[in-house]
């Protein structure tokens, strides 16, 4: 065939159209202006074509359909890609099918209960693998990497003390000034005191603590460990003999646990800081009174409670970053998600738990 064959010839009104050669992707475009532009009714004959593709065969069918053309002189295997593409030209549903609000909103619910409990047995298996890390390196305490551990002793807890100190110590001020408005209206502004000191020290300074710890620690395991993934340096740890739970969650969970109790000590101080300047400046309350009633009001079951809660919302938030970080499959898309779902997954657990924790110290009589 002559490149310059046109793929698509007519001789006149009454003879049927022909294609020649290849009529492929590559010649579509003219094909179909010439096609465009052929009178009814139209008869096209295919007795020419040497080779034709999906495209070619679609744009045939799709002419047969719209302009009720008639197709002659096809080869078998034109004809059988013809009937392929007409198999297949189906309308499809652009938006899915509407069901009714109730059935929605129960399916919908069903399948975030699903995934909820899901994803808690596979934290708590992620656990149990965790606690079996941590007797391989009892039994082999060489294999510990104490470098590790250091060096998240930094991100965890050394480089959160400024952004926790500012936030506890703006929280301080805030409940000091909320308390003192509502206590004004009883002439009681002087127990704003006892606000303060009980409820930073007792719920604020480790809550608190543990929501900007699992923002800010929990996202990085979560993204480190998935980055990780991705990268298949995960796969390849494994490939050489090395854990990645004894390498690399164990030391994250360590470094949470021991710098939690920390965190929160300071965030208490910072607080009862803040506190301590506004009643000062604006209740008049010199700094050594507020001293002497804080020892007075806060008993130290408050101080023993928050110390006790803070390693284990530390476990807590260590687990979810490094669950979430190994769950990571596919594109650095997932990264972001499973980042974000170790935030939410971190913080819902930690509030559950500090209920839980609130329950049972009042049922022990740590009030």
């Amino acid at each position: 065939m002559a490149a310059t064959t046109p793929p698509l010839q007519s001789a006149g009104d009454n003879e049927p159209f022909r294609v020649d050669g290849a009529l492929t992707i590559s010649r579509a475009a003219t094909t179909e202006r010439e096609i465009q532009a052929a009178p009814d009714p139209l008869t096209i004959d295919l007795s020419g074509v040497e080779r034709m593709d999906t495209v070619g065969a679609w744009l045939i069918y799709r002419t047969v359909r719209d302009r009720d053309a008639r197709v002659v002189g096809a080869t078998p295997q034109a004809q059988s890609l013809l009937d392929q593409v007409a198999e297949f030209d189906h309308p499809a549903r652009v938006r899915p099918e509407e069901r009714p609000g109730v059935v929605r909103l129960f399916s919908e619910l069903g399948e975030w209960v699903s995934e909820s409990g899901r994803t808690l047995v596979g934290l708590l298996g992620f656990f149990g693998g965790t606690l079996i890390g941590f007797g391989n390196l009892i039994r082999r305490p060489r294999r510990f990497r104490w470098n590790a551990v250091v060096q998240r002793f930094d991100v965890v807890g050394i480089r959160a003390l400024g952004i926790i100190g500012l936030m506890s110590f703006l929280i301080g001020v805030v409940i000091g000034q909320q308390g003192a408005v509502q206590l004004a209206q009883f002439g009681a502004e002087s127990f704003t005191i006892n606000l303060i000191g009980r409820i930073t020290v007792r719920e604020l300074g480790p809550l608190m603590t543990a929501i900007m710890v699992a923002g800010r620690s929990g996202s990085a395991f979560a993204a480190q460990l998935g980055t990780m993934k991705i990268t298949e340096e995960i796969d390849a740890m494994r490939t050489i003999g090395v854990s990645p739970v004894e390498a690399l969650v164990i030391p994250r969970v360590i470094a949470s646990v021991i710098m939690m109790p920390l965190l929160a000590f300071w965030a208490m101080l910072m607080s009862l800081l803040g506190g301590g300047i506004f009643v000062w400046l604006f209740l008049e309350i010199p700094p050594l009174t507020y001293i002497q009633r804080l020892q007075e009001v806060i008993p130290i079951t408050d101080l023993w409670i928050g110390l006790i809660k803070a390693p284990v919302f530390g476990l807590i938030i260590a687990l979810a970053g490094c669950f979430q970080g190994m769950l990571v499959e596919g594109n650095s898309e997932e990264v972001g998600l499973r980042t974000t779902t170790a935030v939410v997954q971190a913080i819902f657990l930690v509030i559950v738990l500090d209920a839980v924790f609130a329950v049972f110290f009042s049922s022990i009589g740590w009030k």
